[in-house]
């Protein structure tokens, strides 16, 4: 079993679900509207049905109000406000060697709660998801233009392995 590493204490972890299609959808959508501006994002859709599964975990990152935390008793269960943060995880194959590893789909952290840990929590949290499955590495592709993640991934440890590059042919 793995433990999430440190949040900032304002923040919750919540494991996410099938349930979750839509707002994946809409936490999908913003993070490509801050990178590159589109006509439409339809697409997505199309992603979020064929990739989300109990195979491919999905976390929500909740912040929780201190004022309903303090006037509550310890075992009165407190709803949270709505996530500001995602992390959804699946299964990808290396191909140098065809071991398969955890794979980042989406990483995403509203922008007024930057800057504050929250995605360096996340990202170790599926470090430690990766790893216990028996993976020996971790990826994702994070676009050229998203200097504070590429900063936040470099910081991480990671590691340029290849360069997708594209041709528009319009």
């Amino acid at each position: 079993m793995f433990v999430l590493h440190q949040l900032p204490p304002d923040y919750s972890l919540r494991l996410g679900s099938g349930l979750d299609r839509a707002l994946l959808l809409k936490f999908m959508q913003r993070t490509y509207q801050e990178v590159e501006a589109a006509d439409s994002y339809a697409h997505l859709a199309h992603t979020v049905e064929q990739y989300l599964s109990h195979e491919t975990p999905l976390w929500w990152v909740l912040p929780v109000a201190e004022a309903n935390l303090n006037a509550l008793p310890a075992t009165t269960s407190v709803r949270s406000q709505p996530p500001i943060a995602c992390l959804w995880l699946g299964t990808a194959i290396d191909q140098v060697y065809g071991d398969q590893h955890t794979h980042v789909f989406l990483l995403y952290v509203l922008p007024k709660h930057r800057r504050k840990g929250i995605g360096k929590a996340l990202m170790l949290h599926a470090e430690a998801w990766a790893m216990s499955r028996g993976d020996r590495q971790i990826g994702l592709q994070v676009f050229q233009k998203n200097q504070a993640a590429l900063n936040l991934y470099k910081g991480l440890g990671f590691q340029t392995q290849s360069l997708w590059m594209v041709k528009p042919l319009r």
